[in-house]
């Protein structure tokens, strides 16, 4: 018996895309559930054949319920299953060594009893944003102000073949000039499912090796840590501990968005051509190769760095040129972001995606990232800082300052966003109407004065007549100002929201390393380990918080930057608006006779 499908929201097919337009509530055959890529070919009541996403049916069984007893679509049990399997492959590795020490482990009698999340010590820390915030930046970025260079101042993927499946699957709402201030909310109350934010959703950091708990022992319990072949410095400058910075910078070109096409012609894409600016050499990328770089970059920096997610996948309106030009704005601005830290720009993982030669260096390099064992809190361990060690108290209230200002700096974000995202519709709503309500009413009075007759009010009529266009010439510009000022306001913000929601994680494994420390005291009462044993803890706990002050220094001087440069943007846009207005009502003024 074929098996059959309820769709349970709207869909619109693409124009010569081969998809199947399909109602919410409707009942369809599937044909072909293995088309790949987060879609499926069914069929409708009227005999019509075509795609159509995974996330948007789920099966019957003959009894007409759902496949899955918890009600979910069965592209969320797969994608539940892919994350399971990818968590588990990649924490063979340390799994295994965990295995062999377990025996010794001085931490599993005392952790027995003990409930909870041993990192939940802050609530804002354990409640990251369900969504990071859209990017920043548009291709006119560059001529308003520049792209600002390093310093300014003082789950592993599928195999190969799943590699050739398309991800740009439905995980988001259609595509807006730019999102509501919570971005999560439209697409996942609307679609409803496990990954409600889409692509820009952040991964929580302990679905991978290295963020949970055992993670965490690992790095401060080892006798000794295996000296890595990578090494970070940290460094203490006018300003603090910091990153190494490299002698010459970099930004990478994103440009020329081309459409592709798969499975002889039934499914599309977009590629984008990067080009590094040092090497000037281009390679061509889709967006499920940045989502995959995101993912790699999150695993193996995301406890030290704050990673920004990316723009939302889509599926309806994919190959919009409006969409196309958003999607690549916002890749530019992420990729710029990368190329101006100096340990993300540097790192073998982010260079090979960016200078792969051919296909086999491409695929060797990806399967060479995916069994990097040096991820979540164990990329301290290659963190080398030139400093003295930090005691424990130091260490804690350089934690609570962080915790503290980033918690300040994303709600004043979050409260600009939403005054500016009023701003923004009532300049492209209800104030046009009002300039050109006056402007339609002062040439609708002239009207009136020409039927008297009075040969000697020609002037004044054609006087407030022109006075009634210029009303209407700046309801236009009003409407118009937003993208030429706010817009860069605006996507600076979402950028910097996104940032800030990575910091609870970050400060989150910090702060459960700190507890971790204070609670060895108990373990050196009872001879579990040897004060010795606790210093080491201390060192590294030291260590992490010398990466933090780094990673700090180098996001305020960003701040700074960015932020002086958008808001003067901004201000001298909006001078040169009130100019133009002026320049125009003066000019309108001059046409009234003297009396």
């Amino acid at each position: 018996m074929a098996t059959k499908a309820r769709v349970m929201y709207n869909f619109d097919a693409e124009p010569g895309n081969n998809e199947l337009t399909v109602i919410e509530g409707e009942i369809i055959t599937i044909t072909n559930p293995d088309v790949g890529g987060g879609w499926l070919e069914g069929k409708n009541n009227k005999g019509e054949r075509g795609l159509v996403p995974t996330d948007y049916v789920e099966i019957l069984t003959n009894g007409g319920k759902d496949q899955f007893s918890c009600g979910n679509s069965v592209a969320d049990q797969a994608f539940l299953d892919s994350l399971s399997s990818a968590v588990q492959g990649n924490s063979s590795t340390a799994n295994s060594n965990n295995q062999v020490n377990s025996a010794n482990d001085a931490w599993s009698n005392w952790n027995a009893g003990k409930s909870g999340n041993w990192e939940s010590t802050d609530g804002w820390g354990t409640k990251p944003e369900g969504a990071s915030a859209q990017k920043n930046t548009s291709n006119n970025w560059d001529a308003a102000f520049g792209h600002p260079q390093a310093y300014h101042g003082p789950a592993a993927a599928g195999d190969d073949d799943d590699w050739d499946e398309d991800w740009d699957d439905p995980k988001s709402s259609p595509p807006t000039y730019f999102k509501d201030v919570e971005t999560s909310e439209t697409g996942g109350v609307h679609r409803g499912n496990a990954r409600a934010g889409g692509a820009s959703m952040k991964i929580p950091l302990n679905k991978f090796p290295g963020f949970a708990k055992p993670g965490m022992e690992q790095y401060l319990m080892a006798k000794q840590l295996a000296k890595p072949k990578e090494k970070i410095s940290i460094i203490v400058g006018d300003y603090g501990p910091m990153w190494v910075y490299p002698t010459s910078t970099f930004d990478c070109v994103v440009a020329d968005p081309r459409k592709g096409s798969k499975m002889y012609g039934l499914k599309s894409y977009i590629e984008y051509q990067l080009t590094a600016t040092n090497t000037n050499r281009s390679v061509n990328h889709r967006y499920k190769h940045f989502d995959w770089l995101y993912e790699r970059l999150l695993v193996k920096f995301g406890s030290a760095i704050p990673i920004p997610s990316l723009p939302d996948k889509q599926v309806t309106g994919r190959f919009e040129e409006e969409f196309i030009k958003m999607r690549m704005e916002r890749l530019q601005a992420w990729m710029t972001r990368m190329c101006r830290h100096p340990v993300i720009s540097e790192s073998e993982v982010f260079q090979q995606f960016l200078n792969f030669r051919d296909e086999k260096e491409w695929k060797t390099g990806k399967r060479k990232a995916e069994k990097d064992e040096l991820v979540g809190v164990m990329i301290f361990s290659t963190m080398e800082p030139e400093a003295p060690d930090l005691d424990l108290i130091e260490i804690e209230q350089k934690c609570e300052a962080v915790g503290k200002f980033t918690k300040a700096m994303d709600d004043g974000v979050k409260e600009l966003l939403t005054v500016g995202q009023e701003h923004w519709k009532r300049c492209t709503g209800p104030l046009p109407k009002e300039y050109q309500k006056i402007g339609k009413a002062l040439q609708c009075l002239a009207t009136v004065f020409s039927s008297s007759g009075y040969q000697g009010e020609t002037d004044l009529n054609d006087a407030i007549t022109e006075a009634g266009k210029t009303y209407e010439e700046i309801a236009n510009l009003v409407a118009e100002q937003p993208k030429k000022d706010l817009h860069f306001l605006m996507e600076c913000n979402h950028e910097y929201k996104g940032f800030l929601g990575c910091f609870p994680d970050i400060i989150g494994a910090h702060k459960g390393a700190i507890e971790k420390v204070k609670e060895s005291d108990k373990l050196v009462a009872t001879s579990k380990i040897t004060p010795q044993d606790k210093q080491n803890m201390v060192k590294r706990v030291g260590i992490m918080s010398y990466a933090l002050q780094a990673e700090m220094n180098h996001f305020h001087s960003n701040r700074i930057y960015d932020y002086n440069s958008v808001i003067r943007l901004y201000l001298e846009q909006q001078v040169q608006f009130y100019e133009t207005i002026a320049e125009k009502l003066r000019q309108a003024l001059s046409r009234f006779p003297v009396m």
